[in-house]
């Protein structure tokens, strides 16, 4: 049986939390994150983007970038949507959510850029 590992994540250190599956897991690079886009958009999920500041990510409530691009099958203009809201919040952390709209519910959420933190 393999060893169980601790991730030590404290509300005190903004840098320690993890959020989300993914973020136990080194972070995306570039291509990575282009596959799973191609994926979301593969399964006809909609795209979101949201951010947050490092320090509320924790919360329930994360700020939505625009609204939800329905219907966007262009990964290239998804990448382009994360790039303008990476640009326009600059120290904030900002995910990617794939809507199932036939389950009504998530089937993709991700962080795609991990704002550096300050200690």
């Amino acid at each position: 049986m393999s060893e169980v590992h601790d991730y030590p994540s404290r509300l005190s250190d903004p840098a320690s939390r993890k959020l989300g599956t993914f973020s136990y897991l080194p972070q995306m690079d570039a291509d990575q994150i282009h596959k799973q886009i191609r994926y979301i958009v593969e399964k006809g999920w909609n795209p979101a983007i949201e951010h947050t500041e490092p320090e509320n990510a924790s919360s329930h409530y994360w700020y939505m970038w625009k609204l939800p691009m329905f219907g966007e099958t262009e990964v290239e203009r998804i990448l382009a949507e994360i790039d303008a809201c990476k640009r326009a919040n600059p120290g904030h952390h900002v995910r990617l959510i794939g809507y199932d709209n036939i389950r009504q519910t998530q089937g993709a959420n991700m962080l795609v850029h991990r704002a550096p933190i300050e200690r």
